[in-house]
């Protein structure tokens, strides 16, 4: 049996933040939740007559994005019409750039792959079709026509379905450190269409027909188009059939791709220069000056937190994948930073890092995901986190007393130290007092202490309950043990 190799690439829409749309005043919110036809003018719903006039920010926006995936960025650039007749392009063509893009080949490292990069080009989007149930007609809403859209392509590097999902997630993450666009896929902000084609061992890579499967509008539903897709063709050619080369949409429900149209070419849209729009020049010192402006991006972001914090490379990157949870963090770090340094904490930096990361993956996240809340409505200050911090790594509260503060804080936003004085939560410490509950605790529990001693290593653990009981959660639970085994000998 013959083994098919897959090779994928990729085109992904990114709708951009900026204030108004592309090529008119019309304010850029992206249409949602507002009444149909109520964020138009005569510019982008092309009344006879109206100019475009680029939206300079978004130009900048595009060549950001190229600078932080490597590309090259192109000193002269242009618009184009790209000729197609839907019902939801008010001019019958999409003002679009075609072979002078604003950025041409970069990268983009995804687990230590590189996945190469074609293009970066800017365009307008599309209105919205809506099919009304039960009716026969379509309605059109223009709201979203003319709002600035990012379009990524991708080389065919791409070769599994998990691989083409985290792409799509790091270049999200990308759009969001650099805030050109929340890249909200189940919003529409960012949408997903994925070329995909068989060849066969030995042969030529692009030897296959490709089939394109558009508009996907979740990571998952990505990688399950990719998987199925190759399933779906490598069963064609086993079975001796030829691919089609088309347009395929994902259907979520039956958890497939669909045949939608014939697949179109780069000749079928025939393009040429927009006559509208000047061609675009830059310059050396421009492009230096956008460079000044580039955030840490996500990969320099991970890399330094690991270096400087010791954080494992698996927390690592779950902090940078939220860049509201990643500056919270810093913020956090920060706050720590200036307590080791005043010794208002005691403990060692690296277990008080550990111990603020750990706190914030695990406790914090688990409360935030219980309620569906982000980092933006968390009620607990960089500040008072710190302080909670510090006091658990200096061992005045035992950890189920903080994760009882804690919970606490994230209700009401108090401050730990106020918390732990009305709740009577600090840690007894003193061994002469521990020591004497744990001889009240072993003279009550005569049997349990024999079965210690008889090898029951359970037993220890009832005992150390009990002391920890007496205490009412109180009792430094390692001064105990230390004090139960001594005494057990």
């Amino acid at each position: 049996m013959a083994k098919y190799i897959p090779v994928i690439g990729m085109e992904i829409h990114v709708e951009l933040k900026t204030d108004s749309k592309m090529f008119c005043a019309c304010k850029n919110d992206l249409g949602l939740d507002k009444e149909p036809n109520s964020n138009i003018c005569p510019v982008c719903t092309a009344q006879p007559g109206t100019l475009p006039v680029p939206n300079r920010k978004a130009v900048e926006f595009v060549q950001l994005a190229g600078l932080a995936l490597d590309c090259k960025l192109n000193l002269d650039s242009k618009f184009d019409r790209k000729n197609y007749f839907y019902p939801d392009i008010p001019k019958g063509y999409q003002i679009s750039q075609f072979d002078q893009p604003l950025c041409g080949k970069g990268s983009l490292q995804i687990d230590g792959k590189e996945i190469g990069i074609t293009r970066i080009h800017l365009e307008e989007d599309t209105g919205k079709l809506t099919h009304p149930k039960g009716t026969d007609y379509s309605l059109v809403d223009f709201n979203r026509a003319g709002v600035p859209l990012m379009e990524l392509v991708t080389e065919p590097d791409i070769e599994t379905g998990a691989e083409a999902r985290l792409f799509c997630q790091k270049l999200q993450q990308i759009c969001r450190y650099l805030e050109i666009s929340d890249a909200d896929m189940e919003k529409g902000h960012m949408r997903c269409e994925v070329n995909l084609s068989l060849h066969k061992e030995g042969e030529e890579k692009l030897s296959g027909t490709k089939v394109e499967v558009k508009n996907i509008n979740s990571f998952r539903f990505v990688e399950k188009a990719v998987n199925f897709e190759i399933e779906r063709q490598t069963e064609l050619l086993e079975n001796g059939e030829e691919i089609v080369q088309e347009t395929r949409g994902w259907d979520s429900v039956k958890n497939q791709t669909v045949s939608q149209r014939k697949k179109e070419s780069a000749h079928d849209y025939r393009y040429f220069p927009e006559p509208d729009i000047p061609p675009m020049k830059f310059d050396e010192e421009y492009v230096r000056q956008l460079k000044l402006r580039l955030p840490e991006l996500p990969l320099a972001k991970e890399k330094r937190f690991i270096e400087q914090f010791g954080v494992s490379a698996e927390n690592a990157a779950t902090l940078v994948s939220d860049k509201s949870l990643a500056d919270y963090f810093e913020n956090v770090i920060s706050e720590l930073e200036e307590k080791l340094i005043s010794k208002e904490i005691v403990a060692e930096r690296k277990k008080v890092f550990k111990l603020a990361v750990n706190y914030i993956l695990t406790e914090l996240r688990k409360h935030m995901m219980e309620d569906g809340l982000e980092i933006a409505d968390l009620k607990i200050s960089a500040e008072n986190y710190a302080e909670l911090i510090g006091i658990v790594a200096d061992g005045k509260i035992n950890s189920s007393a903080a994760q009882n503060v804690l919970q606490q804080m994230y209700q009401t936003g108090g401050d730990p130290s106020q918390i732990i004085e009305e709740k009577n939560l600090l840690q007894t410490n003193d061994s002469g007092e521990l020591e004497d509950l744990v001889d009240g605790v072993l003279a009550e529990n005569e049997k349990s202490v024999a079965d210690f001693r008889a090898g029951k290593e359970n037993a220890l653990k009832f005992l150390m309950g009990q002391v920890m009981k007496q205490s009412k959660g109180k009792a430094n639970p390692q001064i105990v043990m230390e004090i139960l085994k001594e005494k057990l000998k």
